[in-house]
């Protein structure tokens, strides 16, 4: 396959960024898109060019480090991470746009790294349980009902790669803020914490410059883990209880 690459070039947080074009050649449909990413980069460098900077970590669909706008889609045209997915997805001869996340919340470090430690101030404001379980506890010690131990699950798999973020026209963190809350939520130990939780997650949501949710659901379509749409419900239903519980 050859392409034309047009991509998102920044030298830093502070510098004026443009879009610049590269072409690469022989690119296999069996690659993934970082590793058509690592053969430009090899060419920049054989040139004496300043290589493409962008996220990666595990390449296996797992950490959420990676992360590109990739033709106006979050993560791309298919429904995974970014370093999942291939080249196939592509057409030979085809233009691919390449952008960072698109939030301010995500300020650009260089290139298509974004800075995304907003994410881990709103877990620092709420995203845990302070209970000391000591040691592992007996697996039936503590009781949890099926359906509730299936929605955490279903939470807990939010790898916080942004791509909720990115895809909102608002740039809302609602979909990771609420997988986050639904997630310990649904637990007994998640319950001592569970209204102030939400009060510090979304106050921190909101002072870190996430946009707010509409209900327009591009968050949960974008989402590589397929988080469900309904847990901003969960959110919005435990802020108002929260509420309540402190009058």
């Amino acid at each position: 396959m050859n392409l034309t690459l047009k991509i998102w070039r920044q030298a830093g947080p502070q510098a004026k960024g443009s879009m610049e074009t590269y072409q690469v050649t022989d690119i296999s449909e069996d690659m993934s898109f970082l590793e058509m990413l690592d053969v430009l980069n090899e060419d920049l460098t054989e040139r004496g060019e300043e290589p493409v900077a962008f996220d990666s970590d595990c390449r296996e669909g797992i950490c959420g480090m990676c992360g590109l706008m990739i033709s106006g889609h979050a993560h791309g045209p298919e429904v995974t991470t970014t370093c999942q997915l291939h080249m196939r997805s592509f057409r030979d001869g085809e233009t691919i746009t390449i952008e960072p996340w698109r939030a301010d919340a995500f300020p650009v470090i260089k290139d298509l790294v974004v800075d995304r430690s907003s994410f881990d101030r709103i877990i620092q404001a709420g995203g845990f349980i302070s209970a000391n379980t000591g040691a592992a506890p007996e697996a039936h010690s503590v009781p949890v009902p099926k359906p509730l131990a299936d929605r955490a699950f279903e939470s807990a798999a939010c790898i916080g790669c942004g791509a909720c973020v990115a895809a909102c026209p608002n740039a809302s963190g609602m979909l990771f803020m609420g997988a986050k809350i639904t997630h310990l939520g649904s637990l007994p130990q998640g319950q001592p914490e569970r209204w102030a939780r939400v009060q510090n997650m979304v106050a921190t949501h909101d002072a870190e410059g996430f946009g707010g949710c509409t209900n327009i659901g591009e968050c949960s379509a974008a989402c590589p883990k397929e988080i469900p749409l309904d847990v901003i419900s969960t959110l919005n239903s435990d802020l108002r209880k929260s509420r309540s519980q402190r009058h």
